[in-house]
């Protein structure tokens, strides 16, 4: 019987072992992996510096040109209408947009 013991406690020192080295060397290697991907994460996913340079000022609002009177706008609708470039529709709407406008 004590044969036997010493046999089952080497093969349960050797199995120890074998997990305990097992472990060590999967932890080392995912670690290895990991700084790997940290260290291509950056390269891969960064945009280039020059995308974040900041925005433009927006441009100053043009003036404001003086708009047409009303009946000097009607009075160019009729114009191109007796040209006949507008047809009576859209001499209507452009009549309708101006006076409602």
């Amino acid at each position: 019987m004590p044969g036997l013991l010493r046999g089952v406690a080497r093969t349960a020192v050797i199995a120890g072992t074998a997990t305990h080295v097992s472990n060590n060397v999967s932890r080392r290697q995912a670690n290895k992996w990991a700084q790997q991907e940290a260290q291509q994460q950056p390269q891969q996913y960064a945009p280039p510096p020059q995308q974040y340079a900041p925005a433009p000022a927006p441009a100053p609002a043009p003036a404001a040109a003086p708009q047409a009177s009303m009946v000097d706008q009607l009075k160019e609708l009729a114009d191109l209408k007796a040209q006949g470039i507008l047809t009576e529709e859209e001499f209507a709407a452009q009549k309708a947009k101006i006076l409602g406008g």
